[in-house]
């Protein structure tokens, strides 16, 4: 089935009332048929709906519809994509582990990573995104997850994945792929040896800035990775939360199950039914509104390289590009998302373009079907001194434009009187 189906049907199955909508399932709670079926579903003798916080069947749509497009085995829907990074890290590693994360990462993934779980005693070690050998001196025993974006915010570059993931799979390490800005439309990380992909679903999943949201997918057969690796041994041993549980040996999907019965139990974080839906409406036009904008991003792209104003360019569909050739490595038909970023004089030149442009609308999200305009060194990775911006690219005169579905030639013009303001 093509992915453009799938985003249309995977997951549901009309009722007796023949609803063409997927329906909003809005309760906290679910009536058992009598106390045998309570019994059996809290003991995974039978599968079912047992309370919001841990399945929802509006929810559960949402999520076996995004694994079926990432071509992932399942999938767990969490209340942000912040909190989905949060559960593919907390999954693995506890206190006295490490992660080894790329340098080139969105502002809060760079904060949680580097203080938040550090006071979960989980260290963060960070690698050039281009820079393989180096990532590999990082692992050692303690080592849990290798963690990168398939494409950077805001730096805007493509990490080689094939060659991250190889480094993993070597040592028996889970690798961890933010997949947000590409979105399985254009990337599928799975097919080049990742194993685990997260996403902010609050950008191009609802695709108008309606909601707050996100997700984590298990690539298939995760399971014989976590067999027995002893680097992974809370899912090798009874778990005594969960009646000794042992996650490897039950059948279903391991990290999202292990995800649901632990960190959705005993976090919350979990995905509202109403956003699911939100997400699902999303869903349906998300294949047809990548290409929109990333035909946008390149038309744009290829006039900012143009201008003298403009000292460089990131977008990886530009052939001038220095992340080009994994572009057409592991994008859909070369298609490179909405997101581009490019370099002025000077803060000061920034944000002066910024107050100019009148199409752009100063925020700081990504992925809305209107034009969005950042200056990510003074908001989005403000925390980070002049050194650590340096190392994750992002010099003070980047200017960050996620592409909406305007006019190209509308965005254009707007873009060229605000550098000319």
């Amino acid at each position: 089935m093509d992915i453009q189906t799938k985003a249309l049907h995977v997951g549901y199955e009309k009722g007796s009332e023949g609803a063409m909508a997927v329906p909003i399932y809005q309760t906290t709670a679910y009536e058992f048929k009598d106390a045998q079926h309570a019994s059996n579903l809290f003991s995974l003798k039978e599968l079912g709906y047992i309370y919001t916080r841990l399945n929802n069947p509006t929810t559960d749509i949402f999520e076996k519809r995004f694994a079926s497009l990432e071509g992932g085995a399942a999938a767990i829907a969490t209340s942000s994509g912040m909190s989905a990074i949060f559960f593919a890290i907390a999954n693995a590693a506890e206190a006295g582990d490490n992660i080894v994360c790329a340098k080139q990462l969105y502002g809060g993934s760079l904060t949680l990573n580097t203080h938040t779980l550090k006071r979960f005693g989980i260290e963060a070690r960070y690698f050039d995104v281009h820079d393989t050998a180096a990532l590999e001196k990082l692992i050692d025993e303690k080592t849990k997850i290798i963690f990168f974006e398939s494409l950077t915010n805001p730096s805007i570059d493509v990490a080689d994945i094939e060659a991250i993931t190889a480094i993993a799979n070597k040592h028996g390490i889970l690798s961890v792929v933010d997949n947000t800005v590409a979105t399985p439309i254009l990337c599928r990380p799975f097919e080049h040896g990742a194993d685990i992909t997260v996403h902010s679903a609050s950008k191009y999943t609802t695709g108008q800035g309606l909601a707050i949201g996100g997700i984590m997918v298990e690539r298939e057969e995760l399971v014989e990775k976590l067999r027995s690796n002893p680097r992974y041994e809370h899912f090798n041993k009874p778990d005594a939360s969960y009646h000794g549980l042992v996650y490897v040996d039950a059948n279903l999907p391991p990290y999202s199950l292990r995800a649901r019965l632990s960190l959705c139990r005993d976090l919350g974080a979990v995905l509202s039914p109403f956003n699911s839906w939100l997400f699902i409406q999303g869903m349906e036009t998300l294949s047809l509104r990548m290409r929109e904008h990333s035909k946008n991003a390149l038309a744009l792209a290829e006039f900012l390289e143009s201008h003298p104003k403009v000292k460089k360019v990131n977008y990886p569909g530009l052939k001038s590009n220095s992340n080009y050739a994994n572009a057409q490595k592991y994008f859909q038909d070369g298609a490179c998302s909405g997101l581009l970023s490019f370099e002025v004089a000077s803060f000061e030149e920034a944000a002066k373009i910024l107050n100019a442009t009148k199409l752009y609308s100063i925020v700081v999200n990504i992925g809305d079907s209107k034009s969005i305009i950042t200056h990510p060194a003074s908001t989005t990775h403000q925390q980070l001194n002049e050194q650590e911006l340096a190392a994750c690219g992002v010099p003070s005169g980047l200017i960050r434009i996620s592409c909406g579905l305007e006019s190209a030639a509308d965005l254009i013009a707007d873009m060229k009187q605000a550098l000319e303001a």
